[in-house]
């Protein structure tokens, strides 16, 4: 396994060239050559792509079949006969009864490459040893599994372009091809999905739908500050909003492409379906306890035995399926709440997003994005209560790259238009929801506040979306994005600036029941020490603010002594499990918590007259409540043409004294 995923890797940091051994041996003093990882405090144990090449060596050790068989990594493929399991449960699985009918007068791709062309030197050697006898070896059908999907005939049956096709879409070993094939069995070549389409329309949508739900945009951020269509909800029952974040953790069976490391910090990473990535936990009142990230992947690696340090807070069976515990606790909620809609407060993907380049055109989805979608969001948030209900998103900083800007974020806002329930149509935009039986609305404002994290070049390496991890040459022009490092800083501050004008003019215009803010960065963060939120309150009534990024749940009430909000309620839903938590989630340590809980999300029933808002543990348990009123600002909203001056019948009464 560790050789499957190491063999071979060069990672090009700067002038700094670390390339695993052949046996996958790396020096520990290596470490202090790579980035640090994202919030962490020391460099020298930090190193995501370090420890991502340390895990998936100790993964040998742990699924052992290369060495029991007595298997040995083949030297052309880079894979290991005995140590891989293949990831065919994340490809994109045709409908029932499918049938792949390529199209045969399709035009090569526009990108595509003869097998011999420079841009193809990778994969070469490996195509090359497969059509010569290659695929014959008895571990092929592990390797290969995904071709039906990705290339619509089975490996035995593949041409040399069709293997050239499924290492350009996703290459067993990591071994990429740069450009897909001219010629295939299934045309068009350049699609990764076995010659069915790449997306799915939206309800409602036809080919010659013009409509903002229905047509994506040229580019990412074309929808900037528009108005979503206004989602309608009938019938006089009980209603409720989920909201999380910081959920998504990393899919250990994609095969990434552009010469990525698989996304593994720890052995038992490799499984399919998402695994939580292990942060830090640090202790300002007692720095002796602090919890690195190396001492963390430890505890990881032997679930919390002698060797994982006390500091670390690690609870098997909690840190080790964070997500999936919360997940599992929100269906539990779901079949008995059935909200109407989720706000996600970001953070999707960890580690750095979608994992490939900015720039794939927002008319398609890549097969690396298909496949984190269907590992870490479709395969996982699901059942009755939450099927079919519209995921209402925003970018968190990870989401953007961590420490870089150029990841596929522009992948996350294209699934909008792949998805009938994910909804992300540009970095900020805004959607109404009426409730015409119980005869209220929601005015809703989506915003990216990752100008947090966007500091010069030379500015805080751990945080910083424009730092010096980014590539040379790294660029987003093409989707919309910051055009290099130098002036990434200046891009997200003006994104911000951009989106505080079109706050106040567009909240000043709403007449609905209630206004809510969803972002990613936690509450009170709105780089004007709390007075911009203050203001929104105040001046044009916004009535709650949804946050996340800190990792753990924290519900700020409007007289809580760090809430300067002008009496705003506020809450933090970043324990949303994709990450390990801020502190241990033992409940016998909550000295350390900073919020009510650790891991979780949040579950607000709405009505006409209040808000009741919950905080749920990842158990199921509630950990804190808050009621809110609505609240309409010095700037007083006029009443909507036609809006009703008393509650039909079945309507929720106004609490005693409203």
């Amino acid at each position: 396994m560790a050789k499957l995923l190491c063999a071979g890797l060069a990672l090009n940091l700067g002038n700094v060239i670390l390339t695993s051994a052949e046996d996958g041996d790396l020096e520990e003093k290596d470490a202090a050559l790579l980035a640090a990882d994202d919030e962490c405090n020391d460099p020298e144990q930090c190193s995501t792509k370090l420890l991502q090449l340390k895990a998936t060596k100790a993964s040998m050790e742990i699924e052992g079949e290369a060495n029991e068989q007595g298997t040995d990594q083949d030297p052309q493929t880079g894979m290991n006969g005995g140590g891989w399991s293949g990831s065919s449960s994340g490809a994109p699985a045709p409908p029932p009864g499918f049938v792949p009918k390529g199209d045969p007068n399709a035009p090569p791709p526009s990108n595509c490459a003869a097998l011999s062309d420079p841009t193809n030197n990778v994969c070469k050697p490996v195509v090359d040893w497969l059509m010569s006898g290659g695929k014959h070896d008895p571990n092929a059908g592990k390797w290969f599994s995904e071709m039906p999907n990705i290339a619509g005939v089975d490996y035995m049956s593949a041409t040399a372009d069709d293997f050239q096709r499924l290492y350009y879409c996703s290459p067993p070993g990591g071994k990429s091809c740069g450009a897909p094939p001219c010629h295939c069995t299934l045309p068009p070549c350049g699609n990764c999905y076995g010659g069915h389409a790449d997306r799915v329309k939206r309800p409602g949508c036809t080919d010659s739908s013009t409509s903002m739900e229905c047509k994506p945009p040229r580019q990412a951020f074309d929808y900037n500050g528009q108005k979503w269509p206004t989602y309608t909800f009938e019938g006089g029952q009980t209603m409720h909003i989920f909201a999380i974040g910081d959920w998504g953790g990393m899919d250990g069976t994609l095969n990434p492409i552009e010469g990525r490391p698989p996304l593994i910090a720890y052995a038992k990473g490799s499984k399919k379906g998402p695994s939580v990535f292990p942060r830090s936990r640090m202790y300002p009142r007692n720095p002796a306890m602090n919890c690195k990230h190396d001492p963390l992947i430890k505890c990881f690696e032997n679930e919390g035995g002698p060797q994982c340090p006390y500091g670390c807070g690690y609870v098997k069976g909690v840190d080790d399926q964070a997500q999936l515990l919360v997940a599992q606790a929100m269906k539990d909620r779901a079949r008995i709440s059935d909200p109407q809609y989720i706000l996600n407060v970001g953070d999707n993907f960890y580690w750095g997003g979608i994992e490939k380049n900015c720039g794939t055109p927002m008319d398609s989805i890549s097969f690396t994005a298909h496949h984190q979608f269907d590992q870490i969001f479709e395969g996982v948030y699901s059942g009755k209560g939450l099927d079919g209900k519209p995921w209402l998103s925003v970018l968190g900083n990870h989401d953007w790259g961590g420490r870089v800007f150029n990841n596929g974020w522009d992948q996350q806002i294209a699934y909008t238009w792949a998805s009938p329930r994910w909804v992300m149509p540009a970095a900020y935009w805004r959607t109404t929801v009426e409730y015409p039986t119980q005869m209220f609305s929601v005015d809703l404002w989506f915003l990216d506040t990752n100008f947090q994290d966007a500091h010069p070049n030379d500015k805080d390496p751990d945080h910083n979306i424009c730092g010096p991890n980014n590539p040379a040459g790294a660029t987003c022009a093409s989707a919309g994005g910051p055009t290099d490092k130098d002036s990434c800083p200046e891009w997200f501050h003006k994104l911000w600036d951009d989106q505080k004008t079109w706050l106040i003019e567009t909240m000043a215009e709403s007449t609905a029941t209630w206004q809510i803010a969803v972002t990613h960065f936690p509450c009170g963060q709105d780089g004007a020490n709390q007075a911009f939120y203050r203001k929104l309150r105040r001046d044009y009534g916004l009535d709650l603010l949804v946050t996340g990024h800190r990792h753990d749940q924290e519900l700020w009430l409007p007289n809580d002594s760090r809430n300067w909000m002008g009496g705003l309620t506020c809450f933090v839903t970043g324990g949303g499990g994709g990450i390990t938590s801020e502190a241990s989630p033992d409940p016998m340590r909550k000295g350390d918590w900073y919020g009510e809980a650790e891991y979780g999300f949040f579950d607000i029933t709405i009505g006409k007259y209040s808000m009741t808002i919950e905080s749920i543990n990842y158990d199921g348990k509630v950990m804190k409540t808050a009621q809110v009123y609505p609240f309409s600002g010095s700037q007083s909203k006029a009443p909507a043409a036609g809006a009703p001056s008393a509650a039909p019948s079945g309507a929720p009464a106004p609490p005693p004294g409203w």
